[in-house]
């Protein structure tokens, strides 16, 4: 067994996470086209989740966020190298060296029963393994040109299910897919 993982994530129109360098500075700059008192789901999306995941690239920017943005919300960070946690993180987060598949059995057999899967790289390894759920991408109204891709080569196709689509007068587009697992 193991829990049911989604990732909600914003992507440029061409695709990209973050420029090259990992810099998010577009993705700022487009916070500010959000009126007041809208978060485009993402607190009712959060309200399901028992655990977040992500890689240690997007750890590492988290971090320079003021004041941490996942309060007591439980999070682990993938890493294939020790990572520094902060003190004042201890109680919540905690580094976990190994594959998707057994990060998802380690939680399920904690009681997590659904998770948020955040990062590139970390997004790709849930779904070349199977294990991504669902998806929500909320397209940010501008091209990069280059970067860091949301998504990476695949072994082979990844069949999607359009759930949900909503557009914003500010010029996002969200949408969410069920990701179909082969028979």
């Amino acid at each position: 067994m193991r829990p049911r993982a989604s990732a909600f994530i914003a992507t440029s129109l061409d695709g990209f996470i973050a420029r090259p360098d990992g810099s998010i500075d577009w993705l700022d700059e487009a916070q500010n086209l959000i009126p007041d008192g809208e978060d485009c789901g993402y607190h009712a999306f959060m309200a399901g989740i028992d655990c977040l995941v992500m890689g240690r690239h997007s750890f590492e920017r988290v971090l320079t966020f003021d004041p941490w943005p996942y309060g007591s919300l439980p999070v682990r960070v993938m890493t294939h190298s020790p990572v520094a946690i902060p003190i004042a993180l201890t109680a919540t987060v905690k580094s976990f060296e190994g594959t998707a598949e057994a990060l998802a059995s380690h939680l399920y057999d904690e009681g997590v029963r659904h998770l948020y899967v955040d990062g590139g790289l970390t997004i790709q390894s849930f779904l070349r393994a199977g294990l991504l759920d669902d998806i929500t991408v909320t397209l940010i109204p501008v091209l990069l040109g280059a970067g860091r891709p949301l998504f990476g080569p695949m072994t082979q196709d990844v069949e999607l299910t359009l759930v949900k689509s909503r557009t914003y007068d500010f010029g996002f587009v969200q949408l969410t897919y069920a990701i179909e697992t082969p028979a």
